[in-house]
């Protein structure tokens, strides 16, 4: 059972009561009538043959409220392709799947690769993108929520507590985030946003001070949680990196273009589990190794465009700092997890901060090294502005690879 704490500078929406979901589905009705509300699912196709995806789809044929879901197929060649229109035929609502490896969409993103305005990587943010301008182009969603495909532990009410801040009509949040706390199998789990991003927050704390921006950041509950929702008015001038930094990016730019008093985190699982990230240790191009780099080098370019300058020394001093403060917040979770009859290994809670201390100093010399990198894909603003029929075109390819193969 949460508390009612609220600290930091954005509103925590917590569980105080288990209300039942069907309650909560009977306003999101009621509230759908004036803001319709939408769903994007960025998936792979390797989700389809696993355990989580199929039980989403099944808990969300139960969802009485939603307009429209929009779904981001990556990796599928053309068979597969017509195995995910019949898998999640099953769907109620109004669907349509973003085949973002078949021809038409391929063709689209070539022109606008020429003219150097789409994702130049491969993954969740390309895939998120596209889907985000689908949502644009079909402009039947008002309010859109976003998650995973992975979760193995999901519950229609997740997706209830998600969208309903961004759905009330009272309420006036153009973001919101989920968090959750992350046990499965009787451990602690979340060692990403445990042992890096906080204590790499709380050690650009002591390096810059209490910047409002490291505040904001370091109110966040779980800021590695996939799961958000918007008004669809914040997308049109959000941009989003395509690699690991994908949510911290994110949550940089509701910061830039709202008021803190628009953004909120909401409780939304007692449970939640998903698809583990091996720890990689003796490769950083994968797994928590890359993860961990991206999201360093996500945190230093923020800090840059506020003018705040980095050299050598400043990473060294950084990753001094962050080592000492994760290696005393090992114990903290140590203790918490006893507490609650979690099991918790010390030694490779060590290993893994021990590993990120590196990759903090890799990623610190990437930034240096490479100064002009653009990691973030353009706003679909700047798209439209270099291509005005793009998001009629998007639209027009996504229903034509529908009306082809279902």
């Amino acid at each position: 059972m949460a508390d009612f704490y609220q600290n930091g500078i954005i509103t925590t929406l917590h569980n105080l009561t288990r209300r039942p979901v069907a309650e909560m589905e009977k306003e999101l009705c009621e509230f759908s009538e004036k803001r319709p509300l939408g769903l994007i699912l960025p998936s792979l196709y390797s989700e389809l043959e696993g355990e989580a995806l199929p039980n989403i789809v099944d808990q969300l044929t139960e969802v009485p409220y939603l307009n429209e879901i929009v779904i981001g197929l990556d990796r599928a060649n053309e068979a597969q392709y017509r195995h995910a229109i019949g898998f999640f035929s099953k769907l109620p609502q109004h669907h349509r799947i973003l085949w973002n490896d078949g021809p038409a969409l391929r063709a689209l993103d070539a022109e606008l690769l020429k003219m150097g305005i789409a994702p130049t990587m491969p993954g969740k943010g390309r895939n998120v993108w596209y889907c985000i301008g689908y949502m644009l182009a079909s402009n039947r969603s008002e309010s859109i929520a976003l998650h995973d495909c992975d979760i193995v532990t999901y519950e229609r009410e997740l997706l209830a507590r998600l969208i309903y801040p961004v759905a009330n009509p009272q309420f006036n949040y153009m973001f919101c985030k989920g968090y959750y706390s992350r046990i499965a199998e009787g451990k602690l789990n979340g060692r990403v946003s445990r042992l890096l991003v906080t204590p790499l927050l709380r050690s650009l704390k002591k390096i810059f001070g209490e910047l409002d921006y490291l505040q904001y950041m370091d109110t966040f509950r779980y800021s590695l949680a996939g799961e958000f929702s918007f008004r669809k008015d914040v997308l049109n001038d959000i941009r989003i990196p395509s690699d690991w930094g994908l949510e911290i990016g994110v949550l940089s730019e509701m910061y830039r273009n709202n008021s803190t008093n628009r953004l909120c985190q909401v409780d939304i699982a007692d449970i939640y589990d998903h698809k583990h990230q091996d720890l990689s240790a003796n490769n950083d191009k994968g797994g928590l190794s890359k993860m961990s780099i991206d999201i360093s080098k996500a945190l230093f370019r923020k800090l840059a465009t506020q003018g705040k300058t980095f050299n050598t020394e400043t990473f060294r001093s950084i990753k001094a700092t962050y080592f000492r403060i994760a290696l005393d917040l090992i114990e903290t979770y140590h203790n918490d997890a006893i507490m609650n009859g979690l099991k918790l290994d010390v030694h490779s809670e060590e290993k893994a901060v021990e590993m990120f201390a590196q990759n903090i100093m890799k990623a610190g010399e990437s930034f240096l090294e490479n100064p002009m990198e653009a990691p973030f894909i353009p706003s679909w603003n700047r798209v439209i502005s270099a291509m005005p029929d793009v998001l009629e075109r998007l639209r027009n390819a996504v229903e034509s690879d529908n009306a082809r193969f279902a």
